[in-house]
This record gives C-alpha cells, structure tokens and sequence, in this order.
C-alpha cells in the first residue's frame, strides 16, 4: 500500500512556487489561482508560512518570500544536486553520441562544469569538473545565459568583457543578445569554433517546471564532424536528456 500523500505539504509548495521572483509581491488571490487553490486555503496556508517566516506580508496584504526561504536555498548545493540527478542521463547521452558531455550551473556570472562524462576520439577536450568559464564564447554558457532576463542579460553583457578567443568569438554585445534570444526560441545553442579554433559544441538548457533555467548540458565534437544534420541529431538528443533530468530533479510535477 502506497504511503499517503500530506495535500497540506503539496498545497503550500504550490503557493510558495507560485512567486516568480523574490522581490515580486502577491495578494492572496493571486496565489490561489496561480496555486490552483481556493481563496480560503490558500489564506490559511498563507498565514502559517507568514508565521513560520518563509513569506513575509505589507500593510496592504500581499505577500513576497521570506528570509527563512533565503537562509534554506544558501544551504543547498545545487550544482551537487543537479549532477547526482543527472548521472545516469549523461552517461547515456555520452554512449550514444560518442562524445564528451558536460554539465555546468551558472554562478554568479560564471560556468562551473559540474561534471564531465564520456570519451572522443575526435576531440581533445581540456575542461574538467569543477573548472569556471566564461559564458559567452561556449555552448554550456549560452544555453545559461538564456535563463537571464533581458534586463539581466544587458547588465551582463555591460558588465563583463567578451575578449575574442578565436577569430570566430563573438565580441559584438547587440550580436549575442540576438543570439540568446534565438536560443530561448530553439532549445539549443551553438558554440561555432569560438572558445577553441578546431571544436564546435551544441548546448541545451535544463529548465524547472516554470521554464526557469537551473543548468545546461553540452556535447563537444570537432568543427569538420559538426554537419547540420548532424547538429540537429545532437540537439534532440540534448534536449530529450535535458527533459529526463528535469523529471528526475522535479518527480512530483512529473507525475502530475
């Protein structure tokens, strides 16, 4: 006999994911129905995740997350997380486009390579788990880079300097920004030559059930083998794996 489920602990999750962000203010209608809940409910609820401090209230009634959901997410490792959910997924995904794949989280405006699985004999990748890179000049960085908002991608683009790596990088900020928004729409991104002269790489973002980007995946493989048939086989395949490993971290929204 299956364990039975505890609705309130399910009902409350879906209020706190219902905030989009952590300096957006919700009133209690809002959240039951962006919760799928009645208005009693979610107020009852509310008013205990208020009291234990994971959400805070203004004088007008809305509410916004709390400190206590703040002080929770700086304990969670979640480049850790993603990569024991996502073992399995890219040991596969290695095996059968015989080639080298890696796993990265974007951190403070920074890839780290959490893992790296799979061997090649067509490409000498130099890149091991636990190395930072820049975003701009790889398939990995890209496919993160397209989480960002596009305030948030402006800044990122002032902020940092994009220094050509190869005659192939792309400095131009205007033509990144176009290329991120590309990626949002198709699914993937390309690294064409642009970190190394001789590799080309094909990116895919992992998204949570809200379409938040929370990591990316990444074949490598050499400029001469990287056909566009070719490059549209890789992406489907990085784009199914990237499904599976989203379903894995997130089981319930899965099952639903």
């Amino acid at each position: 006999m299956a364990t039975p489920k505890n609705q309130s602990v399910q009902k409350a999750f879906a209020l706190l994911r219902s905030f989009q962000g952590p300096d957006e203010w919700l009133s209690n209608a809002e959240l039951s129905r962006r919760a799928h809940l009645s208005k009693a409910a979610a107020h009852r609820l509310m008013k205990t995740l208020e009291e234990i401090g994971a959400v805070v209230r203004d004088t007008r009634g809305a509410y916004r997350p709390g400190l206590v959901l703040a002080s929770l997410s700086r304990n969670i490792a979640i480049g850790d997380l993603v990569r024991l959910a996502s073992e399995a997924a890219l040991a596969d995904l290695a095996a059968h486009l015989r080639g080298i794949v890696h796993l990265g989280v974007l951190e403070n405006g920074m890839v780290t390579c959490v893992a790296r699985t799979g061997t090649s004999t067509r490409v000498d990748v130099t890149s091991q788990a636990g190395a930072r890179l820049k975003p701009y000049c790889s398939a990995l960085g890209k496919a993160l880079l397209s989480g960002l908002s596009d305030e948030q991608l402006d800044d990122y683009l002032r902020e940092g300097e994009m220094v050509a790596m190869t005659p192939q990088t792309i400095t131009d900020r205007h033509k990144l920004f176009s290329q991120i928004r590309d990626i949002r729409y198709n699914g993937y991104s390309i690294d064409d030559r642009e970190a190394y002269q001789t590799i080309c790489c094909v990116g895919a973002p992992i998204y949570d059930p809200g379409g938040k980007v929370i990591a990316a995946l990444a074949l490598a493989d050499t400029s001469d083998n990287m056909s566009a048939s070719w490059r549209d086989e890789v992406s489907s395949a990085l784009r199914a794996a990237a499904a599976q490993i989203s379903r894995k971290i997130y089981p319930s929204y899965a099952a639903q």
